[in-house]
């Protein structure tokens, strides 16, 4: 189980949902705290302005599922498979993710800072306008990936691999290029002196 910044521990369920089937069913502002989800299938689900505290999602099918204006506060997810999820305007803050699968995931707005990303398979993932402040992407795998206009300052960087993503008009200042692997990345001008800069090059 992934562990949280500092080693806190997430906090304990109360009740839980066990193997049930809400493939395409429809949630419309529905409140879950501390509640563990274990084998559910929420594949082509709709989730409009639902609430998730502290809860955990363990083996949890997301695939081809829409959530809008939602809330997975301080949540865990392990194991979960989010082929073709969408996320739009969702706030995901300090949540942690474990051994998840993310193919083709989009997410779309919202604020997923301080999530727990460590060595997550990210390739041809979007994240557009997203805040990620002091999100944990260390040692993610974002080749070809998208991270458009986010919010990146203070995020865990180290190891995580970048080639080929766009990252056009995102917060680069905590990028180091020397733990990165920025190889064909698409930056704009404005970026291109802060990562010179990172470099120790005399911008002129």
């Amino acid at each position: 189980m992934a562990e949280r910044e500092h080693g806190h521990r997430p906090p304990p369920t109360d009740t839980s949902i066990d193997s049930a089937d809400w493939d395409g069913r429809e949630l419309d502002r529905e409140v879950h705290r501390r509640v563990l989800f274990s084998g559910v299938d929420m594949t082509e689900a709709t989730d409009r302005g639902s609430v998730f505290d502290e809860c955990v999602f363990r083996d949890v099918r997301f695939n081809v599922s829409v959530h809008e204006d939602a809330r997975f506060a301080g949540c865990t997810f392990v194991r979960c498979s989010f082929f073709d999820a969408t996320f739009r305007g969702c706030k995901l803050t300090g949540s942690m993710f474990d051994g998840c699968s993310y193919g083709l995931l989009k997410v779309e707005g919202g604020d997923w800072s301080f999530a727990g990303l460590p060595g997550a398979d990210l390739r041809g993932s979007s994240f557009r306008d997203v805040r990620l402040r002091e999100a944990d992407l260390t040692g993610a795998r974002l080749e070809g990936a998208s991270l458009l206009r986010c919010d990146l300052s203070g995020a865990w960087l180290h190891g995580a691999d970048l080639t080929r993503c766009d990252l056009r008009g995102s917060d680069l200042g905590g990028l180091d290029p020397l733990t990165t692997k920025i190889g064909g990345a698409i930056i704009d001008a404005a970026q291109a002196t802060v990562v010179a800069t990172a470099l120790g090059l005399d911008v002129r």
